[in-house]
This record gives C-alpha cells, structure tokens and sequence, in this order.
C-alpha cells in the first residue's frame, strides 16, 4: 500500500536547496521529509531548522540538524507544514496541535509557505467538519466566551482540556485554547475577523499564507497553487 505522506514527502524535498533555512510544522509528513533530508548528508549539513513544535524539535536533534531557536529566526527561506483541512484558495485550518499562533509567525517570516500532506485535506470550500481554535489570554476567557455568545449564537465553544493532567490545556505562550465549532461554514472573512476581538491572540485559519500544497493520493503527487475566482 502506498504511503502517501511519504510521496509528498519526496516531492517536498525537491524544493529544499543548500545553505537554506527551512521551517518545519509537525506530523507524520514533516517526519518522513525531515528523514528524507537526514539521508542527504551534505544537503542536511548546509540547512538550519527552526520549529514551534516540541516533538519535531526533538526529531531535528536527533538528525543532529542545525537548530535556531524561534526568538532567534528572523527570516525562513521554506516553511513546509500540514494542516487539518484547506480549500482551492490554499486557506488552511491547522486545528489539533494548539500551536498554532507561533506556526502562524513561521509562515509569515517565510518567502513560502507550502503546505504538505494526502489528499484527503484537499477540499474545495473549508466545512464545519473542524473547530475554529482560539488561543486566548486567561483575562479574557469570559469576556471572548461572553462575545461568542451574543454574536455567534449557533457555535458551540469548548475550552479545551489536558488529557494528560486536570486542568485546561495551556499554550507555549500560557494562555487559554476554545474550539469554536460552527453549524455551517462562515464566510473567511467573519472568521478571520475574530482576532480582532480583544483577548485573542490568533485563530487557526491561516487565510492567503500558502503559495503551494503537494499532496499525494490515489491518482499521484500534485503540486497546487491558489485558484483565483473571477
């Protein structure tokens, strides 16, 4: 059976040159690329990391690659993630890891932003299928729960909690995460616009980041680009 994140994986490193910078999310793909690149020992030796997720920190030390901690990049040449879900526009919702804010920072630094993975995540208009995440500071809680409920009455809002330990789960950054699950499919704009209410940090919409998505599925390896409507 093929392994399609490994497909996309091998497309992926046909984009990495020599003396690069790159920037890696987190899961299965980005492992099978960073695999990939640990078996070319003079084109990995020449690269430097960076990562906001602790396990592909983790993964990149034992490669025995360059890593730059994040206060430190200030500029990515490539940032390959995955995501849960993106449409023909390339928005992405990046849903389950809860890092989403500093993720949000790499790709913005970066001169691409490509995202990586099968192509189930391939869809042509984002649905409700995933949560809308909202990183909140803790003196907000209330006040963004109080918002949603008067202006978006139809979602539901979960806080989300450890499994691992009691409590809430708490960002890298010590604030708050709410899974906001809609009904039906907001326009792009209303969602995105909810960073503006005070007390969020960032959302898990990445809206008009990506320049690329390589994906791999029954009928092979696609490199896409943004479809623009007229």
């Amino acid at each position: 059976m093929t392994d399609f994140k490994m497909e996309a994986a091998k497309t992926a490193l046909q984009f990495i040159k020599p003396g690069q910078t790159i920037g890696v999310g987190a899961g299965s793909t980005i492992a099978n690329l960073l695999g990939l690149i640990a078996a070319e020992s003079n084109l990995s030796a020449s690269l430097s990391f960076a990562t906001s997720s602790f396990k592909t920190g983790q993964l990149i030390s034992q490669h025995n690659f360059k890593l730059i901690g994040n206060e430190q990049v200030k500029h990515i040449d490539i940032y390959f993630d995955g995501c849960d879900q993106f449409d023909a526009q390339l928005n992405a919702l990046k849903c389950g890891g809860g890092i989403h804010t500093s993720e949000k920072i790499m790709a913005s630094l970066a001169d691409e932003f490509i995202l990586i993975g099968d192509a189930s995540k391939s869809v042509e208009k984002l649905d409700a299928t995933y949560p809308l995440v909202l990183e909140v500071l803790p003196a907000a809680l209330h006040l963004v729960n109080k918002w949603l409920s008067v202006f978006m009455p139809n979602a539901k809002v979960n806080m989300r909690m450890s499994t691992q330990k009691d409590g809430a789960v708490i960002t890298e950054n010590g604030n708050y995460l709410l899974d906001v699950f809609f009904g039906e499919v907001l326009p792009l704009d209303k969602m995105n616009a909810l960073k503006m209410v005070p007390g969020v940090v960032e959302h898990s919409l990445f809206v008009g980041l990506a320049s690329k998505a390589i994906i791999a599925g029954e009928d092979g390896v696609k490199i896409l680009e943004p479809k623009h409507y007229i």
